[in-house]
């Protein structure tokens, strides 16, 4: 996979959120900084719903930090615009992870506006720092979202 090809794999996660005055800058656009915390919250969001909190994949001993983002600008958000962060998971391994986005803001012409994509990719670490496996239950929930998509791109 070309580290910059990235675009969503079905099954995708949406959620929205609303620009607060806290995120944009002297330009009154969103600061770019900004859009990897909405990345964030896209992640979260979609692996509480189909998968498992990070607080419980804590609760095994390991946590996730961020090794590698990208991030392509191709419009700007600004204070009180109602965005929607789509989210998918594109790799899994027994030790990393990798997520693919795509910010929108839908148009009062009813199209949809291109704001933001990117990418981020994870380790699996232990409380030590030390790069360890997923624990078996947490990669079995993570790669049951893979094999969601897998079926429905065989069913469609």
């Amino acid at each position: 996979m070309s580290k910059m090809n990235v675009s969503l794999k079905e099954p995708v996660f949406t959620t929205t959120y609303r620009v607060i005055y806290g995120d944009t800058d002297a330009a009154k656009v969103v600061y770019n900084a900004n859009y990897l915390r909405y990345f964030e919250i896209g992640r979260t969001e979609m692996m509480r719903a189909w998968a498992l909190p990070y607080s419980a994949i804590e609760e095994f001993g390991c946590v996730l930090p961020v090794t590698e983002s990208y991030l392509r600008f191709k419009a700007s958000a600004a204070y009180d615009d109602l965005i929607t962060i789509a989210t998918s998971l594109v790799e899994v391994t027994k030790l990393t992870c990798r997520f693919h986005y795509a910010i929108t803001r839908e148009e009062s012409d009813g199209k949809s506006t291109l704001l933001v994509k990117g990418f981020t990719a994870h380790a699996c670490i232990n409380q030590e720092g030390k790069l360890t496996r997923f624990p078996a239950p947490v990669l079995e929930k993570i790669q049951a979202i893979l094999n969601k998509g897998n079926a429905e791109e065989e069913i469609g």
